[in-house]
């Protein structure tokens, strides 16, 4: 039985209960300031522009090009440049808290300690097998997305329900990188030790007669069963992006090949491929991307145990919950030299391909 107390006191205030006039107050400036800072800077911009557009002369076009980049140049060295730059200032320095020898208060300090981060991170066993994982993901995950793709882009080209085909590939491009592994992870990989299987792979295992397998923490395994998720999704791309490409080569070429003899197998290889070798190429090296950078599949499936740990997840685990930022920068910056290859492999395959045609 409640006592009078507690009935007189009446029931208990809801959490946002507290969020009475002084928040809206507070949230209302932040928005008003918010509103006139959009509204300055837009001002300012065009009174940039209208001043350029009064620039008479041969100086015209260059003081309009200027006035466009300018903005472009300076965001990308705000959001972009800077970062990468103080990334990597801070991967060459070790972050310590030593208290004041006078005051006794803790104090953040900064040390350069040179090359002690990666030489750390490529000899510590633990960081190397991250490193190493990605690697895995980085070469695995656009060639089966890619192969997978392209064959069944040109097996179901002209076929009969193509669309509906084409459809079902590239629905799952439209969930999220963790709709999808919570899917895989709840319902295709599921486990019971003991009991009965809802995991759908051990429950048909099981209806097979076979012992459930834990596909996630089977070493070295487990990676390639993460892999699948992620090629599950960018299959998807590739098949539609290269299956537009296919539909672009000349009918021509391969009615010329047939007239000479030429087989299915040897029109796809010396006409089919040659002729998109450029859409390939921007779809290994999109997806390569992706793969280098793949975090939520194995923070939300995992969390980067049993060894299947990527470098995008060890670089937030460092510095954002083990409070290890310089070791975390360190990562980044291996992260960043991994894409440079493929980026730089990109832009000459595409030169080649302009100067060939």
């Amino acid at each position: 039985m409640p006592t009078t107390e507690v009935l007189a006191a009446g029931p208990r205030p809801l959490p946002m209960a507290g969020l009475g006039a002084d928040f809206w107050a507070t949230q209302g400036q932040n928005l008003l300031f918010g509103a006139i800072a959009i509204l300055a800077f837009l001002a300012i911009i065009a009174l940039i522009m209208f001043g350029a557009d009064l620039v008479k002369g041969g100086a015209r076009d260059k003081v309009q090009l200027v006035v466009l980049i300018t903005p472009v140049l300076a965001l990308l060295g705000v959001g972009l440049i800077y970062p990468a730059l103080d990334t990597t200032w801070l991967s060459f320095n070790e972050i310590s808290n030593e208290p004041d020898p006078t005051t006794g208060i803790y104090t953040t300090t900064m040390q350069f300690v040179g090359l002690d981060n990666y030489r750390f991170a490529f000899s510590d066993p633990t960081t190397l097998r991250t490193i190493l994982n990605t690697f895995v993901w980085m070469v695995l995950v656009p060639i089966l997305s890619t192969g997978i793709g392209l064959a069944y882009a040109v097996f179901i080209d002209k076929a009969k329900g193509e669309k509906v085909l084409k459809s079902l590939v590239f629905m799952p491009m439209a969930i999220s990188l963790v709709g999808a592994s919570v899917i895989w992870g709840n319902i295709m990989y599921d486990y019971n030790q003991v009991g009965e299987q809802t995991g759908m792979l051990n429950a048909l295992r099981a209806l097979f007669g076979m012992d459930p397998y834990n596909f996630l923490t089977d070493n070295p395994w487990n990676t390639f069963w993460l892999i699948v998720i992620l090629v599950w999704i960018q299959t998807g791309f590739a098949m539609v992006i290269l299956s537009a490409a296919i539909k672009g080569v000349p009918a021509e070429l391969n009615e010329a090949a047939s007239l000479d003899g030429a087989n299915a197998w040897q029109s796809f290889w010396r006409i089919t491929i040659p002729s998109i070798r450029s859409t390939i190429v921007v779809v290994l090296t999109t997806i390569t991307i992706m793969a280098l950078k793949v975090y939520d599949i194995v923070r939300t499936v995992t969390q980067g145990r049993d060894q299947t740990d990527v470098v995008a997840n060890k670089m937030y685990v460092l510095s954002f919950v083990e409070g290890r930022e310089a070791l975390g920068a360190a990562l980044a910056v291996i992260l960043f030299i991994f894409v440079i290859p493929v980026v730089v492999y990109n832009v000459r395959s595409l030169n080649k391909v302009k100067e060939t045609h």
